[in-house]
């Protein structure tokens, strides 16, 4: 007995609407029987997601008090434990209870959040109200719950925003209602970029003011010069940021495709460290290539046609997945990438591959002498496990060595971690010592998720600092 809903849509949570979604003599049947009950349902709600990592280094804290019952007695046992607790979803047992902010909001606030994975947040006074997990705004059943969510909390809590913050993104839901359809009219409209807005609900946790080096890396975000950002180090503070390094840029061959099909990201990968080349190679990957599907592919990029450029981590890591083959195709979101997590996990990785930062303005983070090290090892017979292994050694090595030429110009010694590829533990599990080991004060987010869950808090926060600077 549990919950149910088609794949992408919400919870049924009213009777009428379960019968009609979910019921046996409809195309697609989820429940061959129902057991109602008389008590209605107030509010739909998931369950939270909470992941504990092996605490074998000590993330700094200046605001983590939890005050609900539940959650605080499994936090009083993972201290005990030496554990740190990361939420990867943020609903039942946890929402609505507010996160307090060390300055007042100047004006009540709505943060809307971003596309996937969306929650929105409610600002007042000190207190920022992260809503439950609302999901993926991909069809009018989640927009409605979207809605129907903004209003329950607006009377829960007696808020009526007069700012709504929004994603850079044009094309969000949540954007485009934001910009459309207010629930109001609002005294202003706040953009925030993707990234920026992932440092900031870490900065808005544990209540730091002053800038930090912000690594934000995930699937994912719509960057400023309108190319897909998603390995991005920021310097940043609650009002305003500068993308001072990031992963050095490749074509995206046909968007969205390409992360479900995360072979091409793997020839795209091998085409910017060999040429067209790489076609030769004797390595599984490019004997079991189809040719015919690469070659349009290759024309596509060829004529800037459908491939807009990328700096994603998390395109890095489908990439890799797919060369020593744990997965080509995906069925869903970060599937590759968490496959290989596990699969690095069951057998020491020792070693890092090569890489290169190259200065500029950003610092440009290349992979590519990673990639023929990883063909090497692919050539040489060295078990997969070993090179996913290597892979993560490599990436936290990489970013360590980036912090370490941005402090020199500017002396920052506070890092934040955030964005959805931080929800692999065992990437955080190699770069937390190694940036401890050199200095660093490391930050996480822990009572909103790392991913496009926690967006709205770190929206609402910039909202309310750039709010404050209009005085």
């Amino acid at each position: 007995m549990t919950s149910g809903n088609l794949s992408d849509e919400p919870i049924a949570y009213r009777d009428g609407d379960a019968l009609d979604r979910l019921a046996p003599m409809y195309a697609s049947p989820i429940a061959d029987a129902f057991l109602l009950h008389d008590r209605e349902i107030y509010v739909r709600c998931d369950d939270s997601v909470v992941a504990v990592f092996s605490e074998q280094y000590s993330v700094s804290s200046k605001q983590l008090s939890v005050s609900s019952k539940t959650s605080s007695k499994v936090d009083e046992k993972l201290n005990t434990e030496h554990c740190t607790l990361i939420t990867l979803r943020r609903s039942r047992g946890y929402a609505p209870e507010p996160i307090r902010l060390e300055q007042p909001f100047p004006l009540p606030v709505l943060a809307v959040g971003g596309h996937l994975k969306n929650t929105f947040c409610l600002g007042k006074d000190h207190h920022a109200f992260v809503s439950h997990h609302i999901g993926d705004l991909e069809n009018l059943e989640t927009l409605q719950s979207f809605e129907e969510g903004i209003a329950h909390f607006q009377r829960l809590f007696d808020i009526h925003p007069e700012v709504i913050a929004h994603d850079l993104h044009p094309d969000y839901l949540s954007t485009k209602w934001a910009t459309q359809y207010p629930i109001s009219n609002p005294k202003y409209l706040i953009p925030v970029q993707h990234h920026h807005a992932h440092i900031a609900s870490v900065m808005a946790e544990h209540g730091l003011h002053d800038p930090v080096i912000g690594i934000a890396a995930d699937g994912t975000g719509y960057g400023p010069d309108k190319t897909v950002w998603g390995g991005e180090i920021l310097v940043a503070d609650l009002q305003d940021f500068e993308r001072v390094a990031h992963l050095d840029c490749v074509p995206l061959p046909g968007g969205e495709q390409a992360i479900r099909q995360p072979w091409r990201m793997a020839a795209v990968y091998l085409r910017q460290a060999y040429g067209d080349d790489f076609l030769s190679l004797d390595i599984p990957f490019t004997r079991q290539l189809d040719k015919q599907k690469w070659h349009p592919l290759a024309q596509m990029i060829s004529r800037g046609l459908n491939s807009p450029a990328t700096s994603s981590l998390g395109r890095l890591f489908d990439a890799v997945a797919a060369l020593i083959g744990v997965r080509s195709e995906a069925i869903y979101e970060g599937q590759a990438a968490i496959e290989m997590e596990m699969m690095a996990t069951a057998e020491a990785d020792r070693g890092v591959y090569p890489f290169e930062i190259r200065d500029g303005s950003p610092l440009k983070m290349d992979m590519s002498p990673t990639i023929r090290a990883i063909v090497q090892d692919l050539q040489q017979g060295v078990p997969v496990p070993l090179i996913a292994g290597r892979l993560h050694q490599t990436v936290a090595e990489m970013l360590m060595e980036a912090c370490l030429c941005i402090r020199q110009s500017n002396g920052l010694k506070d890092v934040a971690l955030s964005g959805g590829v931080f929800q692999n533990r065992l990437l955080l599990g190699h770069l937390i010592p190694l940036l401890e080991s050199v200095g660093f004060r490391v930050y996480l987010n822990q009572r909103v998720p790392p991913n496009d869950g926690g967006l709205s808090l770190g929206q609402a926060a910039i909202a309310s600092c750039r709010l404050r600077a209009m005085d």
